[in-house]
């Protein structure tokens, strides 16, 4: 398979980063992305070079419809811009990061407060704090932030156990992302009582039709997410967006507009707070590649996933 590396800077720290890179790679169905973040160790990753080569080589499941609904994410930004990216985005539903390192609950709270002025009082607002807090904290911030009126917060504690916790002390539904995406077995992960929203994300769980696999499996209302990629791995995610039964909640796959490029000149951006079910094709690939140092680190990467 032809395979290429690309670099490309961030707007806004997100996730703690900066710069987002990865290996797109093309074969007989197309190209896929190939992009774990270094935190991921090589058992992990083969999941994210699983979902590549399907993308690559096996293809997509025809899809059930020919749009997706998606949310504008807001990074930990403050209220100004975080109001200024809503009120751009063309989207119903804002994803607002929370809980980020050296910030406060007022800055959280600022961020929010500004996303429901610009949504108005018929949008829906989600927040992710990543796994930030612990039940307390979680019971106490979720408290302060669903005076705006929360959709979901994802992921709020780190453990299944704190989950469960949780979910019996707040009104607000709670959405599981890591306990599920960064399990030994997706399909295993116990979600009774813990959750009752599944984000599925395509390159950690695996691929497309692995995801579907963990829709299934938990029965439960699914949002399908990004894992920060360009617009050839978001497309993967637009695929699995498309082929579920059922779609109840706008999706996270808007992240495109978090890049300053994308590797294509056609890159999958919402417009009316949608993005089409389409695979745009990577035409800027000599525009953002990556420098040797990183093109070298990524095909050594690789190397050790495949072999």
């Amino acid at each position: 398979m032809i395979t290429a590396v690309y670099r490309v800077p961030l707007r806004t720290r997100f996730r703690g980063i900066d710069v987002r890179d990865g290996v797109l790679v093309r074969g007989p169905a197309g190209w896929g992305e190939f992009s774990p973040f270094w935190d991921y160790d090589v058992a992990e990753s083969r999941r994210w070079w699983a979902a590549a080569v399907e993308s690559a080589v096996e293809g997509w499941p025809a899809p059930l419809r020919t749009s997706v609904p998606v949310n504008v994410t807001v990074p930990a930004v403050d209220a100004a811009r975080a109001h200024a990216i809503v009120s751009a985005s063309g989207c119903r539903t804002a994803k607002v990061k929370v809980a980020e390192s050296g910030q406060t609950s007022a800055d959280d709270l600022a961020r929010v407060e500004a996303v429901r002025d610009a949504l108005g009082p018929g949008g829906a607002i989600r927040v992710d704090a990543n796994a930030a807090w612990d039940v307390d904290t979680a019971v106490a911030r979720i408290k302060e932030l669903d005076r705006v009126g929360l959709e979901y917060v994802e992921q709020p504690c780190a453990t299944l156990e704190e989950l469960v916790a949780l979910r019996r002390l707040i009104d607000v539904r709670v959405a599981a992302d890591e306990v599920v995406r960064r399990a030994d077995d997706p399909l295993r992960v116990d979600l009774r009582e813990a959750c009752d929203v599944v984000v599925l994300k395509v390159q950690p769980l695996g691929g497309v039709r692995a995801a579907l696999r963990v829709a299934e499996a938990h029965g439960l209302p699914c949002v399908v997410s990004s894992a920060l990629e360009s617009s050839v791995g978001i497309a993967a995610g637009v695929a699995l967006a498309a082929a579920l039964p059922e779609l109840p909640f706008a999706c996270g796959l808007a992240t495109v507009a978090l890049f300053t490029e994308d590797v294509s000149s056609t890159p999958l951006l919402p417009v009316g707070g949608h993005l089409p079910v389409l695979r745009p094709e990577p035409d800027r690939l000599e525009a953002v590649a990556a420098d040797p140092e990183t093109d070298a680190r990524w095909r050594a990467r690789l190397a050790a996933v495949r072999g």
